[in-house]
């Protein structure tokens, strides 16, 4: 049969394969980009957002027992007087978790940028010299028109490495005599406003700069904090902030607290007042005191520093090897089945990371939580939609194509059969029958044109009908006769009686013209028929001008020489021994051993049982 084009469809799908490897190639890139190459600010809103979940889901409520907050809260304010406190009045503050409860270390989220009364800065210089206090200096991190530069800023240290670049600061005033222990309590949101980082150590004029919670352990105990994974920190909000002992001021300068709540301690003083926090939204909460924020910092390096520094790259290397799994395995699925499936199979593996997510962001607070997912959507939204349009356009020219030559049921199977090339060669254990009308030069000689050619037309739909019915390809027609065979170019378990069943209603089919013609006063038809089977090799043979998918092999050249036989024998159906052994619906008969044209060997014919023969 002439499927030239068919050939040439099948070749331009292979371009649909080219472009599945890009697509696989190209989520594979983007897997690896978010885990080792994105910004560690985040890939995107959606993996802030859902690592954001994961936080909320995971804190613990579990105690912090290590250091304590003193809150200047409403009930301190209505208690001690309103805010601003005398100076005197924080040095007390100071002097009492000190003195009194025995607190090892105490960090201010305040800044004290103007003098106040002159008593209580040299009560505060004084301490801020000679005892384990943490003073505070607000770093500013954007970009002004005239960088703001308030204060006296103290501290810090040359510089070799790149940090956080700060632009200007808010410092206590010179009335301080720069106090030798500071830390930085500027924040940094993110671009949706949410405070999710925190530099450890910031960069202004040369100088390093550490957080306050940094420079509270450095000051006042004897852990060493570890920055070889940047200066720049992501807050892991581990606890949530019901978690954290919060101690009310007053009750700190009324001695009303327990020495055993705070003694030994690391202290944090800030202040969750209204109108005098500085409140910011953090993962947990849309309105938190930048206290909590330092906090969690501070927790968070106290765990650090008394473990084991975390391979982080674990979580990266196990999230891109599944998003590599997923990826190719949908490869596989794409061209195998239909868009709804691989949609569904796309959407439970994004599921199934989901959950491996809020595993591994318990151990590493820098891997992509939405790579995977972007990779998985890049297979939903551009792999899946071409393979879709593709089979589409598949199916519609193949149908077209192949309906005249192929039974319908064998196209549908070649449809889903997922062959990147179904019609190339191969070998299959196949069918051939060939048939033709026996004398058709004397039928048709005498007759003019257009009867000859409708008597020709008409011969040729007997045989090609029942061709299409018992699921057989059409080879080709042979200008009296055709070609066809089963088992090929899909496979199937009883080739051998199927081309039986087809010759079989070849033959009623001509006796029924026959019928037709013996009215009219016309002379009879005859077909001579021949069946063999064997292992042939069978695809799209041919130049680059004209393809025609048929089958060759020894098989085929003995199926051929059978019709040619049956002008020796009373019957129509000639059968070879290869089809007689794989023949399981049919009964059949043997007309004893020839000599076929072409063979070194005598070959037994066959034909149907008498009760099957319908000639």
């Amino acid at each position: 049969m002439q499927i030239k084009t068919i050939s040439l469809l099948f070749r331009h799908l292979a371009l649909f394969h080219w472009m599945r490897y890009l697509i696989v190639v190209a989520a594979i890139l983007i897997s690896a980009w978010a885990q080792w190459a994105a910004p560690q600010r985040g890939l995107t809103f959606a993996d802030e957002w859902l690592r954001d979940h994961f936080v909320r889901a995971h804190s613990s409520v579990q105690p912090e027992k290590r250091f304590v907050i003193v809150d200047i809260d409403e009930s301190s304010i209505a208690s001690v007087g309103s805010w601003p406190w005398p100076r005197t009045q924080i040095a007390s503050l100071i002097e009492v978790l000190l003195y009194d409860y025995g607190a090892n270390g105490i960090a201010l989220d305040m800044v004290f940028p103007d003098t106040a009364d002159a008593k209580g800065d040299a009560q505060l210089a004084h301490l801020a010299h000679t005892e384990p206090v943490v003073f505070a200096q607000a770093l500013d991190y954007i970009e002004r028109p005239s960088a703001l530069r308030i204060g006296s800023i103290s501290g810090g240290w040359p510089v070799s490495t790149t940090l956080p670049l700060a632009k200007g600061f808010i410092a206590n005033h010179a009335g301080l005599n720069h106090p030798p222990l500071t830390g930085n309590i500027g924040f940094e949101p993110d671009s949706d406003g949410v405070v999710r980082h925190l530099p450890l150590l910031s960069q202004l004029d040369g100088k390093a700069y550490p957080a306050l919670s940094l420079a509270l352990i450095q000051c006042c105990t004897s852990f060493q904090v570890g920055l070889k994974s940047g200066a720049l920190r992501r807050v892991p909000y581990d606890r949530d902030f019901s978690s954290y002992t919060v101690i009310p001021a007053s009750d700190i300068l009324n001695l009303r607290v327990p020495a055993s709540l705070v003694a030994g301690k690391l202290i944090l003083v800030g202040s969750s007042s209204l109108g005098l926090a500085d409140s910011v939204v953090t993962p947990l909460s849309s309105n938190t005191s930048g206290v909590f924020v330092h906090a969690a910092m501070l927790s968070s390096l106290l765990d650090q520093a008394v473990a084991a520094d975390r391979k982080k790259w674990h979580a990266k290397l196990y999230a891109f090897v599944f998003s590599i799994f997923i990826v190719l395995a949908s490869f596989f699925t794409l061209s195998r089945l239909p868009a709804v499936i691989n949609t569904l199979l796309l959407l439970v593996a994004s599921v199934i990371w989901i959950f491996l997510a809020y595993w591994f962001s318990l151990h590493d607070d820098s891997f992509s939580t939405s790579g995977p997912l972007a990779s998985f959507l890049l297979l939903l939204i551009v792999a899946i939609p071409y393979h879709w349009q593709i089979a589409q356009n598949k199916a519609r020219e193949l149908l077209d194509a192949l309906n005249h030559y192929v039974a319908p049921a064998v196209v549908n199977e070649l449809l889903n059969s997922g062959l990147i090339d179904p019609l190339s060669p191969r070998l299959h254990d196949m069918t051939t029958l060939v048939v033709d009308m026996e004398g058709y030069t004397k039928h048709i000689e005498d007759l003019p044109l257009d009867e000859a050619a409708s008597v020709t037309r008409e011969f040729l739909d007997c045989l090609t009908q029942p061709v299409l019915k018992c699921r057989g390809t059409l080879d080709r027609y042979t200008g009296d006769g055709l070609i066809a065979f089963w088992g090929a170019p899909i496979h199937d378990e009883d080739h051998a009686d199927l081309a039986l069943e087809a010759a079989k209603l070849m033959v009623q089919s001509i006796k029924s013209l026959n019928s037709s013609r013996k009215l009219v006063g016309k002379q009879e038809l005859r077909i001579r028929i021949g069946i063999e089977s064997g292992i042939a090799m069978s695809g799209d043979f041919g130049s680059s001008s004209r393809s025609i998918y048929t089958a060759v092999g020894d098989s085929v050249n003995t199926a051929s020489r059978l019709e040619d036989m049956a002008r020796n024998f009373a019957f129509d159906i000639i059968i070879g021994p290869g089809s007689a052994q794989r023949i399981r619906r049919h009964q059949l008969i043997s007309l004893g051993v020839v000599q076929l044209r072409g063979k070194k060997v005598s070959t037994e014919l066959f034909t149907l049982k008498h009760s099957e023969n319908i000639s």
